[in-house]
């Protein structure tokens, strides 16, 4: 007989549900938004279930703040190293539990309404498209959930004290309920306080509101009014206007505040004649274990399958010819590295750096049109976006940084993007770069348009967060580059850069390691590219930098002699002039040809 475990993560507890031979057995444990525990305290309270239910054949999981693909997939493989044997695995957000514990009427197109300790709306239509609206936690969003009821009462009643000099009936409950003698004991308590302590104080707002305080009432009225708006522009996102919708409310606030809900009801029914609401009947960790029963009805697709699926939308390289890349090769003069002297590994490594500029010289062409559009993009207000994980991402995000204090450029002119975010500068994460939806998200969120230029940086070709860019950059029209250093690679038809630049550089001395031959070769690349075209662009006179942020003393002596090599000014009159247009050299240098020099 199957064993099925759901099992629903969220901010105040966790529920796992085993079924076997038709009997269910139900297990609390601690709370998991994924966005608030470690992967260690996650690891530690699967473990914890798997002690109570040890060798099921399918586990479906629910987990609060569980957003993108990654983050589900971080828990699918938590949850495969709990439990190595088990057969089906389906990891998903808990909202889709929480609308899976919604069995009735599944031929309709349905909106979860959730508001508890944070709130949600989440949309799932009859062939299975999903809209959604919130999710953004409590500091970003959580609108009208017991947190922010919570936060706001807190807010009003420390607001009408200062101006009133009146402490209100709903502040006398709030202190009542936290054993506090005093208002100014909240900014402590406030200050020390978790999301779930907070959002605890919801109840109070409510009992205040049921004796009609006002300042309980605005709050509560508001909340149902932003609740309903926020369902119906799911059910806009999700279906057309007219047709028919399933609202499903849902999370402790609506369902141990009849009132409240049904105020909420209300409200989507007038924004949204004809529109059916109803309380979820069932908790909705029932819905984790809905979603594992319907894993094991169709047993020839395993939910790991459907997972990796969804990742691999973007075309990328072949995993399986990494193997033949030069850069994973073994250098057939480095096979004594551990055992040479220092003076013969440094002659070697020399020698070696010493053929990059001939192979990048092979690549002239490419990379003279790679570098006329840069020019032609900065003339048109494009930008140039550079895009890598690891050493590539970290020497993308080095030359972006250098353009606005070298040539005076707008931040935003030349940008870095790096697999993992600013984290990853100076810490590796973990499978950031293998995710190429997050390196298509991250071009997309740059606004990324025809006038920009996208290059991205993968010494072995393959890197799927930099081909994730490649994909996002074709699909806006903008011109794309790949810089890489493996002959052998072989590019997806459907996702095919402008420009490949590929160096033949050989092996690495050191295996590997791409920090060194490939990453000294892209250095000298990117230092061409954006230094070429900033001469273009008129920031350069001669070999000087004539439009450089002159922002310490260094940089300041520098600014003087190029104003005083390109005018014949004496030094006086060079400092009075760069004073005067506040350290901009160009228009100093402008201003001095066009008078007499004394």
């Amino acid at each position: 007989m199957n064993k099925l475990l759901g099992i629903e993560c969220g901010a105040t507890h966790t529920v796992a549900l085993l079924e076997q031979e038709g009997k269910v057995t139900k297990a609390e444990f601690g709370p998991a938004n994924i966005r608030l525990i470690s992967k260690k305290e996650f690891s530690h309270l699967l473990q914890k279930i798997a002690k109570t239910f040890p060798k099921p054949q399918a586990i479906a999981i629910g987990i609060a703040g569980a957003r993108t693909w990654a983050d589900q997939e971080d828990v699918r493989k938590s949850v495969q190293k709990t439990w190595p044997n088990t057969e089906f695995i389906r990891v998903t957000n808990d909202l889709e539990t929480a609308l899976a514990a919604d069995s009735i009427n599944k031929k309709k197109s349905r909106i979860l309404v959730l508001s508890g300790t944070g709130s949600c709306c989440y949309g799932k239509s009859i062939n299975g498209s999903t809209s959604k609206l919130g999710g953004w936690g409590h500091i970003l969003g959580d609108k009208s959930s017991g947190y922010e009821i919570s936060l706001r009462a807190l807010k009003a009643c420390v607001f009408y004290l200062d101006r009133d000099d009146t402490w209100s009936t709903l502040g006398q409950r709030i202190l009542c309920r936290l054993q506090l003698n005093t208002p100014d004991q909240l900014i402590d308590w406030v200050a020390k306080a978790n999301k779930p302590e907070i959002a605890a104080l919801a109840k109070e707002v409510f009992a205040a509101w049921l004796k009609r305080d006002k300042i309980a009432t605005d709050i509560i009225h508001a909340a149902a009014s932003t609740l309903a708006k926020d369902a119906c522009s799911c059910a806009k996102k999700l279906n057309n206007q007219n047709d028919s919708i399933r609202f499903v409310l849902a999370g402790s606030v609506l369902l141990k505040q009849p009132k409240f809900a049904g105020m909420v009801a209300k409200s989507i029914r007038t924004y949204r004649p004809g529109s059916q609401v109803v309380a979820l009947k069932k908790e909705s960790y029932w819905g984790a274990l809905e979603l594992a029963r319907e894993m094991t009805k169709c047993k020839s697709q395993k939910t790991t399958k459907i997972l990796i699926k969804q990742a691999s939308k973007i075309p990328i390289p072949d995993l399986e010819l990494l193997g033949k890349s030069p850069t994973e090769q073994r250098h057939p003069l480095s096979n004594k590295l551990d055992r040479i002297t220092l003076g013969q590994a440094i002659e070697l490594f020399l020698n070696e750096d010493s053929q990059i500029p001939a192979a990048i010289n092979k690549e002239k062409i490419k990379i003279q049109k790679l570098v006329r559009w840069v020019i032609n993009a900065f003339k048109n207000n494009g930008r140039l976006f550079y895009s890598g994980a690891g050493t590539s991402g970290r020497l993308g995000i080095l030359d972006a940084s250098e353009c606005p204090p070298t040539f005076r450029t707008d931040p935003m002119q030349v940008q870095g993007i790096i697999a993992g975010g600013s984290k990853a500068i100076c810490h590796p994460v973990e499978g950031a770069e293998d995710n190429a939806n997050a390196g298509a998200d991250a071009i997309r969120f740059r606004g990324i348009n025809k006038n920009d230029v996208f290059i991205g940086i993968a010494a072995s070709g393959r890197t799927p967060f930099v081909w994730g860019g490649i994909w996002e950059a074709n699909k806006s029209g903008a011109k794309t580059a790949l810089l890489c250093f493996n002959s052998t690679l072989k590019t997806p038809q459907k996702n095919k850069p402008n420009i490949v630049i590929n160096p033949k550089i050989g092996p690495e001395l050191l295996t590997g390691s791409t920090r060194l031959k490939s990453g000294t070769a892209t250095k000298l690349i990117l230092n061409i590219i954006t230094t070429m075209a900033m001469v273009q662009s008129g920031k350069v006179i001669e070999n000087l930098m004539v439009d450089l942020d002159p922002s310490n003393t260094k940089l300041r002596e520098r600014a003087v002699r190029i104003v005083q090599q390109l005018t014949n000014a004496d030094k006086e009159q060079t400092l009075k002039t760069l004073q005067k247009y506040k350290w901009n050299v160009k228009e100093s240098i402008n201003y001095l040809r066009n008078i007499k020099i004394t």
